[in-house]
């Protein structure tokens, strides 16, 4: 008996539990998985027995992972998703039609969504799925044909192509009234909505006035996001000033929806890359997008 049929449980236990988890429920599971409650009852109970931890509190309203279970799952999910999408991609082989990339949010929506409609437009017997995640590295790009990256470019295990740098500046909806803007100073003083960037690798407005030489700190009582995305619809809805990412405040500008409010840019240096496993070719359909997005850049 090998070392994995001796110590892992079944994968069916496995699915059923990252189902459970997802959905906060045996019944939601249970349909998910057109299965009956009662055997997902069973998976799960085999589960906790194979591990030998309790996994879920039963309780009144529903039920919650225990300690042990919030652990487990940290792993089961991530380890799940990249199995799929591996088995995905060898029972595609190199005659797939079809091209995966994962990458942020924001660049998902802002700026390779627009292009894809080009590339469909072009190129119709292919198709392009994008996984969007904020919680991108180089260790997840394997489980993909491309990702595209923020950073310096050099990561030991892929090959990277520059798609665009990095500049940043302040805009604001076309409908916000807001008075001429000619000095930092003046800059600072206008409604700034803030962006809390402690969790991800980007600048804040205090960021952004200290690339310029300018101290800057936030009023207690501004408007905070936690998402670049999310300042960015807010400057939409005219709520004040937000920094603006060229690759996402681009197209708006050119159809008039918001303007940038200074002619003050930071170049950070830094730049997203389309960027793939140095370990594995691509495949003919990989290799035409490829073409097709660089050439775009």
């Amino acid at each position: 008996m090998s070392r994995f049929s001796r110590h892992l449980p079944p994968l069916d236990t496995l699915i059923a539990f990252e189902a459970v988890v997802r959905t906060g429920s045996f019944t939601r599971a249970a349909s998910e998985l057109y299965l009956t409650q009662s055997a997902v009852s069973k998976q799960i109970k085999l589960l906790e027995e194979h591990l030998g931890a309790v996994l879920f509190e039963r309780r009144a309203r529903g039920i919650a992972l225990t300690s042990a279970g919030e652990g487990f799952s940290a792993i089961v999910e991530p380890m799940l998703e990249s199995l799929l999408n591996n088995v995905l991609r060898l029972k595609a082989g190199h005659s797939s039609r079809n091209v995966s990339v994962i990458c942020t949010h924001a660049v998902a929506q802002y700026w390779l969504f627009p292009r894809l409609l080009r590339f469909n437009e072009q190129h119709p017997e292919l198709t392009v799925n994008i996984h969007a995640s904020n919680e991108i590295g180089e260790s997840n790009i394997a489980n993909y044909d491309f990702g595209i990256l923020y950073g310096h470019g050099h990561w030991s295990s892929l090959k990277a192509d520059k798609l665009f740098d990095e500049a940043i500046y302040p805009i604001a909806s076309v409908k916000r009234l807001l008075p001429e803007v000619d000095s930092l100073e003046q800059l600072r003083t206008l409604p700034l909505i803030q962006l809390d960037a402690s969790a991800w690798n980007c600048l804040d407005w205090q960021d952004w006035f200290s690339h310029q030489g300018l101290r800057y700190q936030a009023p207690v009582e501004a408007v905070t996001f936690n998402q670049v995305n999310l300042v960015f619809e807010a400057v939409l809805q005219g709520m004040g000033v937000g920094l603006g990412w060229e690759f996402m405040a681009r197209e708006r500008i050119e159809q008039g929806a918001i303007r940038q409010v200074s002619a003050y840019v930071v170049h950070t240096g830094q730049a997203d890359y389309l960027v793939h496993d140095k370990q594995v070719s691509r495949s003919p359909a990989a290799q035409v997008f490829a073409d097709w997005l660089l050439t775009l850049s």
